[in-house]
């Protein structure tokens, strides 16, 4: 596909608009990879949807979808993008001990990228603690996880909240947390 100019002012207009010039009755990868293409050149990388998600708008105007197609394709996409979004080597959130240590390690990585005014490696920085919050979230709520790592899990999952919220006054909450009775009382020293 040609380079063209979109004249479209949101998202949604945009693939209605790439799938028309596209002029196919069906759609699938190559389809959804050009519209993903014209979406990135016109409004930037970090606004392109998932395949899924442009495959659904364009059935909605009443295009035919290939649907094994859609489904690698969309996969596929999925893979690569959480691919990127991975927590600096030697962090982990496995347990409330392994927490301790890397708590500090993922403030001096955002201090690291502030100082260097990385907005995207500051971005993909809080994309994997939302990812890790995610995964301490699921195993608080697991049946089959023991009492004890559930209660370390919510109260990680609990910090990665707060550490979301407020990074710059992440260390210093969580240093009045750890002293706190309650926390003492679950957790010990």
């Amino acid at each position: 596909m040609v380079t063209r100019r979109w004249q479209s002012r949101t998202i949604s207009d945009l693939i209605i608009e790439v799938w028309e010039a596209l002029d196919c009755e069906s759609v699938g990868s190559r389809e959804l990879g050009l519209i993903q293409e014209a979406i990135s050149e016109k409004f930037g990388g970090g606004a392109v949807p998932s395949p899924a998600s442009i495959a659904r708008t364009v059935a909605d105007e009443g295009a035919v979808l290939r649907h094994p197609e859609v489904f690698d394709f969309d996969a596929e996409w999925r893979e690569r993008k959480f691919a990127e979004i991975r927590l600096p080597q030697g962090i982990s959130f496995a347990s409330l001990r392994e927490s301790f240590a890397s708590f500090v390690e993922l403030d001096r990585q955002r201090q690291l990228l502030e100082g260097m005014n990385d907005e995207s490696g500051l971005k993909r920085l809080r994309e994997a603690v939302v990812e890790a919050r995610t995964e301490s979230q699921l195993r608080a709520q697991s049946g089959i996880v023991a009492a004890s790592e559930r209660e370390e899990a919510k109260e990680i999952s609990n910090a990665l909240r707060v550490w979301l919220q407020a990074p710059e006054l992440f260390l210093d909450w969580f240093d009045l947390r750890r002293r706190s009775p309650e926390f003492v009382k679950k957790f010990g020293n």
